[in-house]
């Protein structure tokens, strides 16, 4: 009697582990149909299961994890394609407007030797170099910024001496857009451990944005803590466009004169010399600040 009833159990027993043998491998089907059906498709939606088992539930929580930052990925990398091929667009409409131009006058200054126009042409042609040097230098610019091999002598950094050796270089752009700056520069000595030639970039660029864009003024601001503040009027914008600034070949203007690479260069190379940089839009005036974080 004590046989069969042994028998008996040990018989339940393995019914009950084919069943449970039986119920996870449908699970584990489930999983890999869902899964496989989840990478062929565009969906959003996440593996679910039937079963109740809590390392089969654990499984699909997990792989559902991996699905989302999988999607994250892939969306990230088709709104990167898409940027990539609107900028090579539109930076190539960009370094053909200059060179067309350039071509043309040529042309025109071949049949007007030693006329009145022969100055105003050779002044167009000036600009319009200056404008093509600047565009391959932004390019440039970015693509050393973002190469492994890129390299910073980080050294002890006299910050008042290099802004102003900054402003000074704009000097020339101020008096053609009728802007006399404001300037506030501490008398404390500001130090900042950083790359010198990416400080003057990242001082220049910023400089060049407020020039292109400031209806008229402009007011710079090195604190006794080391912040510096960049402010000028600009009537028009909007807080998504200003959110925007910072992004790879954004630009607010629809007729291009740059890459849009900028500012995108300044906050790239700030942040790998250890700082920061932010925008402010309040009462139509712009402010961009830069600090050091360490």
């Amino acid at each position: 009697m004590f046989l069969l009833i042994l028998c008996g159990i040990l018989l339940c027993l393995a019914l009950i582990l084919t069943i449970k043998i039986y119920l996870l491998k449908k699970s584990i089907n489930e999983i890999g149909l869902e899964f496989e059906e989840h990478l062929s498709s565009d969906t959003n939606t996440l593996i679910s299961v039937s079963s109740r088992d809590r390392h089969i539930r654990k499984l699909a929580n997990q792989i559902n994890v991996q699905l989302r930052e999988l999607r994250r990925q892939q969306r990230e990398y088709y709104n990167g394609n898409m940027e990539l091929k609107d900028a090579v667009t539109n930076i190539s409409h960009d370094l053909r407007t200059p060179l067309t131009a350039i071509s043309g006058y040529l042309e025109l200054l071949e049949q007007e030797h030693n006329t009145k126009d022969f100055s105003r042409y050779i002044s167009i042609i000036n600009n319009r170099c200056k404008l093509l040097k600047q565009l391959t230098e932004e390019l440039f610019v970015y693509s050393m910024t973002l190469s492994k091999n890129h390299s910073f002598k980080l050294e002890p950094i006299h910050v008042n001496r290099i802004l102003e050796e900054s402003i000074v270089s704009f000097y020339t752009d101020f008096q053609e857009k009728n802007i006399v700056p404001t300037i506030q520069i501490t008398e404390q000595k500001i130090i900042w451990t950083a790359d010198r030639f990416s400080l003057s970039r990242i001082f220049s660029n910023i400089l060049h944005n407020a020039v292109k864009y400031s209806d008229g003024d402009l007011n710079i601001c090195l604190t006794d803590f080391g912040t510096i503040t960049f402010t000028n009027t600009a009537y028009g914008l909007n807080e998504t466009e200003v959110g925007k600034l910072f992004d790879r070949f954004y630009t607010i203007e629809d007729a291009r004169t740059s890459t849009g690479l900028g500012l995108s260069i300044a906050k790239t190379l700030i942040s790998q010399i250890g700082g920061s940089i932010s925008a402010e839009y309040k009462d139509n005036k712009l402010s961009i600040f830069v600090w050091m974080d360490k």
